[in-house]
């Protein structure tokens, strides 16, 4: 049986890959950690432009499970990122890679969770999203969330978040310099292709108080 699922899973993997290639979408890259290995992706996040994380290239692991797509992946920044949804070891906490259970003590709708028909750029859409929009009512880091509500309550004017949002969108420029990519800053060029090729994205909910 584990060995139908780990099948199931490399299949499902490289069909992903190969129409990620073909189709990329300005918002993020993929790439493999290692060409031998289906199960680990390096991706790379561009900070949405009009945000504190424009011109920021995030770069995190997702690793899958052998019964991919039956169960989500896991998402693991490997660049510093400071963020209410996001633990300080790196860790994503977001409602759509938590497993499909019904747990009613979550907070979270079946909805919100993971599901089959979910896939790779539906995940990383749904963190871009989480990027500008993160949610501080169960969130993975306390301190980022306190901040951030100071921050966004001020109008700007408590810098305390942004200055460190700041300081880490410029230490990732060097990455993006050796791995010979443009981060897109504009709207336009963000934008464009990410209207042609995104899925709906699923609401970026979250609950990381359990």
């Amino acid at each position: 049986m584990a060995q139908n699922a780990t099948g199931g899973a490399v299949k499902a993997l490289q069909l992903e890959l190969k129409k990620i290639q073909e189709e990329p979408v300005e918002g993020f890259r993929v790439n493999l950690t290692n060409d031998d290995n289906l199960f680990v992706w390096e991706v790379a996040i561009f900070g949405p432009p009009s945000t504190l994380y424009e011109g920021g290239y995030f770069k995190a692991h997702m690793k899958f499970p052998s019964d991919y797509p039956y169960s989500p992946p896991s998402v693991q920044f490997k660049s510093r990122m400071w963020h209410p949804n996001v633990y300080e070891n790196g860790d994503v906490c977001i409602s759509i890679l938590h497993p499909p259970v019904d747990d009613p003590q979550s907070g979270e709708l079946p909805s919100e969770r993971w599901n089959p028909t979910q896939n790779v750029r539906t995940i990383l859409l749904s963190i871009i999203s989480l990027l500008n929009e993160p949610n501080t009512y169960s969130p993975a880091n306390v301190d980022a969330s306190v901040m951030y509500r100071k921050w966004r309550d001020s109008r700007g004017r408590d810098k305390e978040y942004e200055n460190i949002i700041r300081k880490q969108v410029q230490a990732t420029i060097a990455d993006a310099e050796k791995d010979g990519v443009t981060v897109p800053t504009t709207l336009q060029e963000y934008c464009d292709t990410l209207l042609v090729h995104a899925p709906t994205i699923p609401h970026a909910s979250t609950n990381c108080l359990n």
